[in-house]
């Protein structure tokens, strides 16, 4: 892997943000520093995504009428397994280079504890156990890793080990909730 897309990984880990984009932001803060080309999704007049490729930022609103909250990013890494170059866009291409079709997480966990960003394991009940998560304390963000594999995952030609997504946030409260659910 190029290490410029080994720093994209390290520094949405690190900050918890995208291209200085936070997952709080405004759609039209996020489309300055992620580009005008995305596709935008909605399920109702509440909640809308807007995807990018290899990065999707979601809000939501309580009325049709009121301004759009940011909610989370998710940076599907999964996705590159694919081998489609379109999956990242412009921007990211520009600033980063190329991206390889896997990210290994013992790598980036390396790259990350060298820079003191350590990452805690968080209990995942939902998806154990195919997947496991890590959480950066300080910037809330979630490392999903392939485990294993099972019927109902789909790991898009990923090996265990191999990055599936990232997002962010992940709270506190969040984690709170896992650990119980767990026990």
């Amino acid at each position: 892997m190029t290490p410029y897309s080994l720093a994209f990984y390290v520094n949405v880990v690190s900050t918890g943000t995208l291209l200085g984009a936070r997952p709080t932001d405004t759609p039209e803060r996020v489309a300055e520093a992620m580009g005008s080309r995305f596709g935008e999704n909605s399920f109702d007049p509440r909640s809308m995504w807007r995807d990018y490729g290899l990065v999707e930022f979601f809000w939501q609103r309580a009325d049709a009428g009121e301004p759009w909250v940011g909610h989370h990013f998710t940076v599907q890494v999964h996705r590159l397994a694919h081998r489609d170059r379109t999956l990242i866009g412009e921007t990211l291409r520009e600033r980063y280079g190329r991206f390889t079709p896997r990210l290994r997480f013992e790598k980036l966990r390396r790259l990350l504890e060298r820079r003191g960003v350590p990452l805690v394991e968080v209990p995942d009940p939902a998806n154990a156990p195919y997947y496991r998560v890590f959480w950066q304390p300080e910037s809330k963000v979630a490392v999903t890793v392939i485990a294993g594999y099972g019927e109902y995952t789909t790991p898009d030609n990923l090996r265990v080990g191999d990055v599936y997504s990232i997002i962010a946030p992940m709270t506190d409260a969040e984690v709170e909730w896992r650990k119980a659910q767990a026990a």
